[in-house]
């Protein structure tokens, strides 16, 4: 979570606080993340996701509520629900300095045309009352000023995400065991994963198709596939395994037995130990900003096969720390994958290059400095 990496790292001078949304009934809301927090963080349980008109009203007059008691000289969103709401709160009480960062965005892969086209004059309405707009990659800069027309060029700063890179090398082959311990899995069977939420923007569908052809075309290595997360979608890919005779386990239902091919273990905490158990990592969505789970594995030390989606180009070093295919392109991104599972000194060598990569670009130091700027930059002004 971003809000809060720039909640937790912010110079003392800044008094601040976190709001955050509560959870459609699929969803986990991770409670965990803000066990450190206690009276800086603000639930509104309305607020979600999914689209309702009550609750959202609702969360509209919470926001207020909290901005008339707090006063703050700063507004920053995340997110295009939280986002909308909250910046229409910011402007009518006249917060000084309204901020929205666009982690992805809703304007393909997610609606119908009619919403879609809804959404993005929503979008243009609140650029004009918002201070900034923060990108989080050159390539979706590129799609809300030229593609979207979201707002001009010289509204939007382009700042990278940061992410705590250290916990994510560090103790990497004690972190690889406990986990590998924790769901039965060899030290030497090859493990290959998928992490994050189980939506239709994130194809997990697409998923599934890969996993059926690289068991079929490589029978004879120890092989196993790992879906972490949870959401709305998780049932429907478990059909799907089912209809294709996959073995799978859903962890919460039981312990592994160890013959099972894919384990979806729903949310875990330390996703530390989790890249240390993988050895490839995948992401097969259709829509991305900067996808947090390729900038992890990079840390890790971990080869990518992903889907050529929005800001991904620019996470990643194509063809050096990450095979990319073409969005719903099943067999270039099996072969991709084919060749880490068969190569381990390419999976090797990938690894080192994107653990420079990003060692380089996204280090929670470099984005909180950025943000640190960009702040100070607007209260002068």
């Amino acid at each position: 979570m971003i809000a809060l990496s720039i909640f937790n790292n912010l110079p003392p001078e800044f008094d601040c606080k976190l709001v955050a949304g509560g959870k459609d009934d699929e969803e986990e809301l991770g409670l965990f993340l803000f066990d450190s927090l206690k009276e800086n963080i603000i639930i509104i349980p309305e607020m979600r996701r999914s689209l309702n008109i009550f609750n959202d009203f609702r969360s509209y007059l919470a926001i207020k509520k909290i901005i008339k008691d707090f006063q703050p000289d700063i507004i920053h969103t995340h997110a295009s629900k939280a986002g909308a709401i909250g910046r229409l709160a910011a402007h009518i009480h006249g917060v000084p300095i309204i901020l929205h960062t666009f982690h992805g965005h809703v304007f393909h892969s997610y609606f119908g045309s009619v919403v879609t086209r809804l959404f993005i004059s929503i979008e243009k309405y609140l650029a004009k009352k918002s201070s900034a707009i923060i990108a989080i990659s050159p390539s979706q800069k590129i799609e809300l000023v030229d593609r979207f027309n979201i707002c001009s060029e010289n509204k939007i700063r382009v700042i990278r995400n940061g992410i705590d890179l250290k916990k994510f090398s560090e103790e990497q082959p004690e972190k690889r065991l406990k986990w590998r311990k924790k769901f039965n899995i060899n030290e030497n069977t090859i493990l290959v994963g998928i992490v994050g939420r189980m939506a239709p923007i994130k194809n997990h569908q697409m998923f599934v198709e890969v996993v059926s052809k690289v068991l079929l075309e490589s029978r004879h290595i120890d092989l196993k596939f790992l879906i972490v997360g949870d959401g709305e979608t998780r049932l429907h890919v478990q059909q799907l395994l089912s209809e294709k005779e996959i073995a799978f386990r859903y962890i919460p239902d039981g312990e592994p037995s160890g013959d099972e091919k894919v384990l979806l273990t729903s949310w875990e905490r330390s996703n530390d130990e989790v890249y240390a158990g993988l050895d490839i990592v995948c992401l097969t969505s259709l829509n991305e900003g900067t996808p947090t789970t390729l900038l992890e594995a990079q840390a890790a030390k971990k080869p990518i096969v992903s889907t050529m989606v929005g800001g991904v180009i620019d996470s990643v070093l194509e063809n050096k720390s990450a095979f990319l295919a073409p969005s719903g392109d099943v067999e270039t991104f099996s072969k991709y994958l084919l060749k880490l599972i068969s190569e381990p000194n390419l999976r090797k060598e990938m690894g080192e290059q994107g653990y420079d990569f990003v060692h380089h670009n996204y280090s929670i130091e470099k984005f909180i400095s950025s943000i640190n700027e960009l702040y100070l930059e607007l209260m002068k002004k």
